[in-house]
């Protein structure tokens, strides 16, 4: 079953068990899917790719961390808080994502497999990792362990 047909089922259930918080979060991610497919050129009742849906959910939880950020900024902790409630139903559908050990450990395979011994080839290393984890490591994170690997 598709990740986006995933989600539509757990809106039927979220409707059944009346969990108005979860039920709302859910249409916003189904909504930002069907969105996706339709600028794609495709018909809104088709379902998005597995590949799509995670592409939605990345982007999806990257802006609640960052309107995280801002409503704490801004002195705005009940509306911080919305938005963490969101992004823990958003991040239920992603993979989970690696630790920093594990990244470290590809990053170093990755630059001896590619023989890597200066910064001026980071992207090259970057790009390779990035490859690698295929989504399942949070690019900051791979970022500072690679930059930790020329200091």
């Amino acid at each position: 079953m598709s990740l986006h047909q995933t989600i539509k089922d757990e809106i039927k259930k979220a409707m059944f068990a009346k969990e108005a918080e979860r039920l709302s979060a859910l249409r916003n991610i189904s909504a930002t899917m069907t969105s996706e497919v339709m600028a794609k050129g495709r018909k809104p009742d088709e379902l998005a790719t597995d590949d799509e849906a995670l592409a939605v959910l990345k982007r999806l939880s990257k802006q609640r961390k960052e309107s995280i950020e801002q409503f704490t900024i801004g002195n705005r902790p009940e509306k911080a808080e919305e938005e963490k409630r969101e992004l823990v139903i958003v991040e239920s559908f992603l993979p989970a994502q690696m630790s920093r050990e594990e990244i470290l450990k590809i990053a170093t395979a990755k630059k001896a497999e590619l023989n890597i011994t200066d910064k001026t080839k980071f992207g090259m290393l970057m790009g390779a990792i990035t490859k690698e984890t295929k989504g399942t490591a949070d690019g900051n994170l791979v970022k500072e362990v690679v930059e930790s690997l020329f200091n």
